[in-house]
């Protein structure tokens, strides 16, 4: 059995308990965005998301996503190899030489750390996919009804896309073969670009249109409540992407360190192209641009940042940045109700960061793979826009589905008294803000309406 890096081990595990914060940072920027009877109730969608995604890996998503692929198609892995954690325990499977990648000579990267320490830093990518979707669907579904349809997505949809993304061949083992997008299709997403933003985007898409718009909206204004909470949620998202995306190299080297970097200025930079677009537009620049402009950079760099050097990961962050700001303004174009954004920051966000390694990427960078403005053509751009179509369309052809089915079922949508009353109370039987009738009222933080944020005027 080969000897466990102790300092790789302790970075994969740290950074997974980077990336569990994120879910709680999550739900603090999604409930400072929503109003304020429905607050709870928002977070609420991501702690449940956290609760039975990570009972979900344990019993049998990590062994659908990193299991030896069935049929050695690449689609979907054996769901019984690592079911409950079977011989992760101890013997020779307990402790993988995870490959997280190729270098420019086509050999395997590998790092050797105990398989339970890849299997909690994976656990966590699963639940914050799942909770990313609530966005889009705020204020007006069923919490048992959101429960269960997050069980199911996890199974049929993400899973399946971490293994086609995620699984390199040899992730867990020198026998072990991996999803296609990673080892035939070759496109290049270091963290989860597809797998996550795509994948969560596409799915929030299609929920929404299967829930339908909100009582009032777009008509209604629906002002962020807590504009504090949402810079709040967006310090911890920053924090914990870290983790998200320099932990995904396994290993405290080189390569973390690079991705680190780019992680950084990449998000800098978002933030000041969505300033720079709500400045020329709106007349000013709010905490709720620069919030969503952070978020908006962490997405777009998510795949990238081992592909790119920092020059490179600088004008990801601005394209991103810029882009997101002006894409979230669609939703009143095409009429639909993304109360979050989660289209125009996550699903956009997603497709620019993983479409412009075919521009940005340089052979100097740890992915090894040339870019067109570094000499290497169109080869890199057509995987890497192969790769987010086909996620992008599995995910919300089976997310439609999967919330159509739902619909006419166990039904998603609350009642339009309880909308109205709101959720928190109508479903919770609780209230995020309790008032001292002799001290004064609670006066709620608004904001100007501006494109960008949970509401803004059509």
């Amino acid at each position: 059995m080969p000897a466990i890096d102790s300092g790789d081990t302790a970075w994969v595990l740290a950074s997974a308990a980077m990336v569990l914060l994120m879910t709680p940072g999550l739900a603090f920027f999604y409930g400072g965005m929503t109003r304020m009877k429905t607050v709870l109730n928002m977070i609420m969608m991501s702690f449940g998301a956290l609760a039975i995604v990570g009972v979900l890996w344990i019993l049998y998503g990590y062994s659908e996503a990193f299991g030896n692929s069935v049929g050695g198609h690449g689609l979907v892995g054996n769901i019984a190899e690592f079911a409950g954690m079977k011989g992760l325990l101890g013997g020779p499977t307990s402790v993988a030489g995870i490959t997280v990648g190729f270098d420019p000579s086509g050999v395997a990267v590998t790092h050797y750390i105990p398989q339970l320490a890849f299997v909690a830093f994976q656990c966590m990518f699963a639940c914050i996919t799942v909770a990313l979707i609530s966005g889009a669907v705020a204020d007006r579904i069923k919490f048992g009804s959101w429960l269960v349809f997050a069980g199911i997505w996890a199974t049929l949809v993400y899973f399946p896309v971490a293994h086609w993304v995620f699984a390199f061949n040899g992730v867990t083992g020198p026998e072990n073969i991996g999803g296609w997008i990673a080892n035939k299709l070759k496109a290049i997403d270091f963290a989860g670009g597809t797998a996550v933003h795509i994948n969560a985007g596409a799915a929030g898409l299609a929920l929404a249109l299967i829930v339908g718009k909100r009582v009032g909206w777009p008509n209604t204004p629906m002002k962020p409540h807590n504009l504090p909470l949402v810079m709040i949620g967006a310090g911890l998202l920053w924090f914990g992407w870290f983790g998200f995306n320099a932990g995904s190299a396994l290993a405290a080297n080189q390569w973390s360190a690079t991705v680190f970097v780019n992680t950084f200025v990449a998000t800098c930079a978002a933030a000041l192209g969505w300033l720079f677009v709500e400045r020329m537009r709106d007349g000013h620049a709010t905490s709720l641009g620069m919030a969503s402009g952070v978020v908006a950079g962490l997405v777009a760099i998510t795949p990238s940042c081992s592909a790119v050097n920092p020059l490179g990961a600088i004008a990801i962050g601005v394209i991103a940045g810029a882009t997101c700001a002006l894409a979230v303004g669609l939703k009143y174009r095409f009429g639909f109700d993304d109360s979050l954004d989660v289209v125009g920051v996550h699903l956009v966000g997603g497709i620019v960061g993983t479409i412009l390694i075919g521009i940005f990427a340089t052979s100097t960078a740890p992915g090894g793979v040339q870019g067109l403005l570094y000499g290497g053509g169109l080869n890199q751009l057509w995987r890497q826009l192969v790769g987010a179509g086909v996620v992008l369309t599995y995910s919300f052809t089976l997310t439609y589905l999967i919330g159509l089915i739902l619909h006419k079922t166990i039904g998603l949508r609350i009642d339009h008294d309880d909308e109205i009353a709101g959720i928190d109370v109508t479903s919770h039987a609780e209230s995020a803000y309790e008032f001292d009738t002799k001290s004064g009222s609670f006066v709620g933080v608004g904001r100007s309406s501006l494109v960008g944020s949970s509401e803004a005027k059509s």
